[in-house]
């Protein structure tokens, strides 16, 4: 899709422009999230930004509106506006005049990608540069919001799964290293379309190395600075999946899994289906049998179950019968045919030429209850990697964290007003700050809001500037933004 930036907008928008009071000259915004829907938490990761700047309102503006010509900038507006209100009186000088200035008059201030704060404190503030293009901060409130609500939800998610899944294995390992692949993104298939797949992607490998989202890996060296010939900055192993099970035959299943093991991947990882028949036959059956191959590889044999409760799957189903494979659940019946070794803990980890992933009806609940049941049952938690897929990054929506663009001041023929709203059919969730907005740290390193600020404040605070007449001003880098953000756990 062509999308064209004049018009990428919700159509109220069109003409609010007239609807300001006379002689405005500064609409002053900012981006917050106001509420959550999450039990487990009240922060927020602040994460897309930059994407945003650069994909957005630099490359989009600079290549479909600044170097076409004039009068093919406006003959589009015109028609498409035109075709959508019917007669009107919006007019298209202003669009004109905007291209005539040849860049956007805007200037947007923002806290560190990466960073870590609390509801009802803005990650970004937006105001014009330009009087005579007062009405363009909130023009480009939809667009913002469209782009970086969801960047901001998915990183928040993948923090968390990150802080549950590093609490867990300094327990029951000792060691974190490998929580950085225990959480891997499965959710390109499930989410709505390639941008999105990629942009939530993204956000996931702030926290995780592991993905299949390979579009993500390209987004962060397009708009992040990664290099993946430098660092790693996504990855995975060697996988099946059932149309390759099923096709070697039910009769043929065990033959299959030697084949894989033995002559196509003789060494390394590589992550084999299990589920296609029967999970536990695999377990008890065919892993007796294959014992000494897996053994003798260099690399490990990684067993995904694909259905069935996540939590009984792994840990085990006290419901079943006793001493059944369900009962005892897929990580003790590893155990019981390869062994391994003990943690410092005093937790049992398996033979490191197996494993297991889980990837299907993961949330953040079923892993912190998968975490738990291991530890009870004396293993350690980093036996398991999570498949996390579109459930967790595409059931959300932009009131997940109550994500809003709202103005609070104006300038307004010379006269500095503060602009706020307050419904009294409300609960005091959409109520608004009042005026210029500054964010500062306290003694704990939490961030915290002061309203009613000064321009002195906002220019003297937490905010960075980042965009301002058409530049970015300060690039941050994946490397960065991983960091900032891994300090906070």
């Amino acid at each position: 899709m062509n999308l064209n930036p004049a018009t990428a907008i919700d159509g109220y928008k069109v003409d609010h422009r007239r609807q300001y009071p006379d002689n405005t000259e500064i609409v002053f915004s900012n981006l917050t999230a106001r509420t959550t829907r999450r039990e487990y938490t009240d922060h927020l990761v602040f994460f897309g930004l930059q994407y945003f700047i650069k994909s957005f309102l630099i490359k989009s503006w600079e290549e479909d509106f600044f170097k076409r010509p004039k009068d093919e900038v406006i003959r589009r507006f015109s028609r498409r506006i035109n075709n959508y209100l019917g007669p009107n009186n919006v007019g298209t000088q202003h669009i004109a005049d905007l291209h005539d200035l040849g860049y956007l008059p805007i200037k947007i201030m923002a806290l560190p990608e990466g960073s870590v704060y609390s509801l009802r404190v803005p990650c970004l503030v937006i105001f014009n540069t330009d009087e005579r293009f007062f009405w363009l901060t909130n023009y480009l409130e939809t667009i913002l919001s469209t782009n970086v609500w969801g960047m901001c939800t998915s990183a928040t998610t993948a923090h968390q799964y990150k802080k549950i899944l590093t609490a867990y294995a300094l327990e029951t390992d000792g060691s974190t290293e490998f929580v950085n692949w225990q959480g891997h993104d499965f959710s390109f298939r499930g989410m709505y379309g390639a941008e999105a797949a990629a942009m939530s992607g993204a956000a996931h490998l702030l926290s995780f190395t592991g993905t299949d989202t390979i579009p993500a890996i390209d987004f962060l060296e397009d708009f992040y600075g990664a290099n993946s010939d430098l660092e790693l900055v996504g990855g995975s192993v060697a996988a099946t999946e059932h149309s390759v099970m099923c096709a070697g035959g039910m009769d043929n299943e065990l033959e299959t899994f030697r084949r894989l093991i033995q002559d196509i991947y003789p060494a390394g990882i590589v992550s084999i289906v299990s589920d296609s028949w029967d999970f536990w036959q695999v377990m008890t059956d065919f892993t007796v049998k294959l014992k000494e191959q897996i053994l003798a590889r260099d690399g490990k044999v990684v067993f995904r179950p694909d259905t069935g409760c996540p939590v009984k799957m792994i840990c085990g189903d006290a419901d079943a019968e006793i001493g059944s494979p369900e009962y005892k659940g897929a990580i003790e019946c590893l155990w019981e045919v390869f062994g391994g070794s003990e943690t410092k803990q005093g937790y049992k980890i398996l033979d490191p030429h197996v494993g297991l992933i889980y990837g299907d009806s993961i949330t953040i609940e079923r892993a912190t209850a998968i975490c738990a049941g291991l530890k009870a049952k004396g293993f350690a938690s980093t036996n398991v990697v999570f498949g996390i897929g579109s459930y967790t990054y595409q059931y959300v929506t932009r009131d997940t964290d109550g994500f809003a663009v709202k103005a609070t001041f104006a300038k307004i023929a010379g006269e500095n007003r503060e602009i706020f709203k307050a419904p009294k059919t409300g609960d005091g969730t959409k109520n608004s700050a009042k005026g210029l907005v500054a964010v500062y740290k306290n003694d704990q390193g939490e961030f915290y809001l002061k309203d009613q600020a000064s321009w002195d404040e906002v220019n003297n605070c937490e905010f960075v500037p980042v965009f301002e007449n058409g530049k970015l001003l300060n690039e941050v880098t994946l490397t960065e933004v991983r960091e900032r953000l891994a300090a906070t756990i």
